[in-house]
C-alpha cells in the first residue's frame, strides 16, 4: 500500500536501517544520503520516510512531505557548499527517465558544471 514501507525497496531498507548509508541529513519526514555512483562531487539521494513510487504521486498524496523533500535539497546543497556556486535537483520518474529505484527520491548534484541538456 503506498505510504507505508515495502519489504522490497531499497530506500525502505535505508530508512529502517536494515541498510547502511552515508546519512548527512535527517529530518522527521526525509533521509538524505550520498549516493553510492556518484555522477558529481556532490551527489546526495533525499528521499521520504513514507514509501510512494515516484515523486508526482507522493505529491499527490502528500503535499506536505513532497515540499520537504525539496527544502532538504536545499538544505543538503547549503550543507555541501554547493548553494552558491550552482547545484541540480533532479526527479526522476519511470523507467525510461532513469529511475531505478521506485521509491519517491530527490538527486541533488552539484561541485562541476552541469550542462544543459544533460549528457
Amino acid at each position: 500500500m503506498a505510504g507505508e514501507p515495502q519489504s522490497d525497496c531499497l530506500f525502505c531498507k535505508i530508512v529502517s536501517a536494515d541498510i547502511p548509508a552515508t546519512i548527512v541529513r535527517e529530518s522527521e519526514t526525509t533521509v538524505a544520503f550520498r549516493d553510492i555512483n556518484p555522477q558529481a562531487p556532490t551527489h546526495v539521494l533525499v528521499i521520504p520516510k513514507v514509501h510512494y513510487p515516484d515523486a508526482a504521486s507522493l505529491a499527490a498524496a502528500e503535499p506536505r512531505i513532497a515540499a520537504d523533500v525539496l527544502r532538504e535539497a536545499g538544505a543538503v546543497a547549503a550543507d555541501e557548499k554547493i548553494d552558491s556556486t550552482g547545484y541540480r535537483i533532479i526527479l526522476n520518474t519511470g523507467s525510461g527517465a532513469g529511475q531505478t529505484v521506485f521509491h519517491a527520491h530527490a538527486h541533488v548534484l552539484g561541485g562541476r558544471g552541469l550542462q544543459w541538456p544533460p549528457g
